[in-house]
């Protein structure tokens, strides 16, 4: 394979650097149960990567519930205080961050998530997101108009590295194929490390699928190579 040379990451969080999504089927399901609804990995592949609200209403449209976006925000929050805060770091990820940190590579996050949302999810890994240049919330930055697939939240990342990379240069790291459609509408090359109940025919657009963060070649794309 023939990827080109970057000099910019940019990184979702749930599922690819943060073990959340197990914990987000569970809280699904602890509310469409109520209605006797079983939220499914059909629905979920539809909806990984989206804004929290634009999820809870998908899911609400899907399983036909009867209750508003607002009252199943209200049934998970108590589930998310409890269960966020104790969610582990996926292989690799503190691994890769770590080292292209020490390399100097410009490193961003991009997630849908909530910066409140966020900062629950890493409490116990504060020392490894301090890593980064600088995050972006898409589910609470107003400089984030739209949630993937479009490509708004990878754009505005991109820009806000001091340089202003152009597209091209920024590679993304990825788990939902929402997130690649978003990373390649961006012009961007993006790195998928998709769940293993994820249908196969929603891994089939990325520049390179991976089983693990710990299986990424940086020199594949022009930066440094891990020190044996």
């Amino acid at each position: 394979m023939n990827f080109r040379n970057v000099t910019h990451c940019i990184f979702d969080m749930d599922g690819l650097l943060l073990d959340t999504e197990s914990l987000y089927t569970m809280a699904y399901n602890c509310v469409t149960q109520e209605y006797d609804k079983v939220y499914t990995w059909e629905h979920k592949a539809k909806i990984m990567g989206f804004r929290s609200t634009d999820a809870l209403q998908t899911i609400i449209d899907l399983l036909q519930l009867p209750i508003s976006v607002q009252m199943f925000e209200d049934k998970l929050a108590s589930i998310y205080q409890e269960v966020f805060p104790k969610c582990n770091m996926m292989p690799g990820a503190e691994r890769l961050l770590r080292h292209l940190k020490d390399n100097n590579v410009p490193i961003a996050l991009a997630t849908s998530s909530s910066q409140e949302s966020s900062d629950l999810k890493t409490q116990k890994w504060k020392h490894i997101f301090e890593l980064f240049d600088h995050k972006v919330y898409g589910g609470s930055d107003l400089e984030v108009p739209r949630g993937k697939p479009d490509p708004d939240i990878f754009l505005v990342a991109a820009r806000r590295f001091p340089d202003n990379p152009d597209p091209s240069k920024c590679l993304i790291f990825e788990d939902s194929p929402n997130g690649v459609q978003a990373a390649l509408a961006a012009k961007m090359q993006v790195v998928m490390v998709p769940d293993p109940q994820l249908p196969k025919r929603l891994t089939t657009d990325a520049t390179l699928l991976l089983e693990s963060l710990a299986d990424f070649k940086p020199e594949s794309f022009g930066l440094p190579a891990f020190v044996a």
